[in-house]
This record gives C-alpha cells, sequence and structure tokens, in this order.
C-alpha cells in the first residue's frame, strides 16, 4: 500500500511549477461550471475542456492514459467515477463530478468539482446538494489533515472519522477502492492517499509531497459495478455518488493547495489554518 522510497519531492520551484498546471485546472472547471446547465451534452462540456487546455498551451493527461478517450471524466448521478463524456443530455437536477486534468512543462495537475444543476425536483436535488456538500467537506478536513498532521494516513483517517461523525439517516458510504494519490511527473504517483481509517500509519508527510486528496462518496452503498466500456463505475443500487478533489502541496512553510486560485485560504480558515502560497 505504502513505499516511502518511491516518493517524489519537490523543492519550492517545482512547486510552483506545478500551481501552474493546477491553475490550467482550475481554469477548465471554471468554464465547466459556467457551461453546465440542463440540455448540454457531456461531449459538449468536453470539448470546452480541451479548448481551455488548448489555450494555455498544455496538454490533457487524461486522454489517452491507458487508453482513455476523452480529455475529461464527467460522472452523473449514478456514476461513480470514469464516467465518458458523449452524447448523454444534463438534465435539471442532475448531480455531476467533473473531473480534469492537464499537463504543463512535464508537470501535472488534477482535481474535481461536484455541481448540482438547478431545476428538477426539489428532495432529490435537496438530498444531491446535500451529498456534494458533504464530499466537500469531507475533502477539506482531509486537507485540514495534511497541514496538521505527522502521516499520511491522518488524512484518511480524518475524512472516516467525519463521515462516521454524520446522522445516519443522511451518513454515505466511502467507496474505498478509488482513492487519491501522489502527483508530480506522472498524474498518479506514490504514495496512496486512502479515504478511510487505517491501523498503518503509512509514510511521514514530508515537506516536497504534493498529494491529490478525493473523497468518492456514495449516497447509499459503495458497492458498484464497471460497465463494458471498461472505463465508466457505476452504484450497483442506482443510488447517486459524489467526488471532490484538490491537489495539495506540503512545503517547509506549510501547505498550499495548489488547484485552489485563492490557494485553499478559505476552505481552510474554518480549521485556523492559514495556507503558505510560494508566490
Amino acid at each position: 500500500m505504502f513505499n516511502s522510497n518511491k516518493i517524489e519531492l519537490k523543492t519550492n520551484d517545482q512547486i510552483r511549477q506545478m500551481r501552474k498546471s493546477a491553475l490550467v485546472v482550475a481554469d477548465i472547471h471554471k468554464a465547466l461550471d459556467d457551461a453546465a446547465v440542463p440540455g448540454i451534452t457531456t461531449g459538449e462540456l468536453d470539448d470546452i475542456a480541451r479548448d481551455v487546455i488548448a489555450s494555455h498551451d498544455a496538454k490533457s493527461n487524461f486522454y489517452g492514459y491507458y487508453d482513455y478517450p476523452r480529455q475529461t471524466c464527467i460522472s452523473v448521478n449514478s456514476t461513480v467515477v470514469h464516467g465518458i463524456p458523449g452524447a448523454e443530455v444534463l438534465q435539471p437536477g442532475d448531480i455531476v463530478s467533473m473531473d480534469c486534468g492537464a499537463v504543463l512543462n512535464g508537470w501535472h495537475g488534477d482535481a474535481c468539482f461536484t455541481k448540482v444543476l438547478p431545476g428538477g425536483e426539489n428532495a432529490v436535488r435537496e438530498r444531491r446538494e446535500q451529498l456534494s456538500s458533504i464530499t466537500k467537506e469531507a475533502m477539506w478536513r482531509g486537507i485540514a489533515a495534511m497541514a496538521k498532521g505527522k502521516y499520511v494516513s491522518d488524512i484518511g483517517n480524518a475524512i472516516d472519522d467525519y463521515i462516521v461523525s454524520l446522522d445516519p439517516a443522511i451518513r454515505p458510504d466511502i467507496v474505498e477502492d478509488f482513492i487519491g494519490h501522489g502527483i508530480g511527473t506522472k498524474m498518479h504517483m506514490e504514495p496512496d492517499v486512502l479515504n478511510f481509517r487505517t491501523s498503518r500509519k503509512g509514510p511521514k508527510l514530508r515537506p516536497g509531497m504534493v498529494l491529490c486528496i478525493e473523497p468518492i462518496l456514495a449516497q447509499k452503498s459503495q458497492a458498484y459495478r464497471t460497465l463494458d466500456d471498461e472505463w465508466t463505475v457505476v452504484t450497483q443500487d442506482g443510488g447517486d455518488a459524489c467526488h471532490w478533489e484538490h491537489q495539495v502541496a506540503l512545503h517547509a512553510g506549510g501547505v498550499w493547495v495548489l488547484s485552489a486560485p485563492d490557494g485553499g485560504a478559505v476552505g481552510l480558515a474554518k480549521y485556523g489554518i492559514d495556507v503558505a502560497p510560494l508566490d
């Protein structure tokens, strides 16, 4: 699960370079957030992402990755992860997770956000908004643990503890098979970043680490199946799923959320954590 010898530690200058690739992803997120409305197809959203990537003279690190066919992963409602953009038309009240990546000057960016579209049945939309809010909060709890903790496993412990603390009536299930990861000269690197509590401490958190923290939650059960396209993962029970992710650097001065335009200042303020930008 963990191999500390393979962890790529970055210099401050390299973290600054990674900030640039992560901000390309942030720009993709903004464009998709603006464009994601009922009636648009997931394929049209993917085309928008392609154009944003090109405008930065960057490349998609999703396209062609193990033969993945599109620029982004767009997962709607019961799709857990790896939804392939195409002809699917977004509907009022849909919950849409948009996972995006870019590589610039050899450094990778990767982050995901979720949007619940306006309209639809009030009760369904409100339930989906709650799921998104819980997943986003779980992500920030994990990021705060990276800032304050000693071990990579502290991140998953914090996420798990938060989910367990919720009222069972609204408590989602952690999809344990999909986890966060290190990132740098490759998109997926050591260490694994679990979203659940484990008895293993794993590697120590050290300056130079850049991690993607990304809880993925299911409204009902975490049980899933993979469709015949060998990419799209859906819940077995048809319940909704949600995915939030940020790319976070740890350096001697503290943490810097590379994929957040404000560096994570607003998200971490409630935990009494000041971000430490290097720019």
